[in-house]
């Protein structure tokens, strides 16, 4: 399975997939408005509970406003899971669990998708 959209890795988190309607909050989190971004992946993982990218955001999400606890199970949630290809703006291809390694600081390959 190969997941595309935008994702960004960086120093305090993770941002995936943009969507139109914005359902994984990657719009809102690069916009700053991270309540928004949590309210909005929270209503999509009640729907799509397995989704990387929703899980890797939303533990951005809880980096960015200090709940380090929080994000480091997200991203050991995503590591449980299967790993899924996920399609950088670069335009590399990133595996769902070098992402939450690299959040992690656990030794990996690479960052963000598209």
């Amino acid at each position: 399975m190969r997941i595309s959209g935008l994702v960004i890795l960086a120093l305090a988190g993770v941002a995936a997939p943009a969507l139109a309607a914005d359902q994984n909050g990657y719009q809102a989190i690069v916009a700053g408005d991270l309540a928004t971004a949590e309210r909005s992946i929270v209503a999509e993982r009640q729907i799509y509970p397995d989704r990387p990218e929703l899980m890797l955001n939303l533990a951005a999400v809880y980096r960015k406003t200090g709940r380090a606890t929080a994000a480091r199970a997200l991203y050991a949630e995503v590591l449980e899971r299967r790993p899924v290809a996920m399609d950088m703006p670069s335009g590399e291809v990133v595996s769902s669990h070098e992402l939450a390694r690299r959040a992690l600081g656990t030794p990996s390959v690479q960052l963000a998708t598209r």
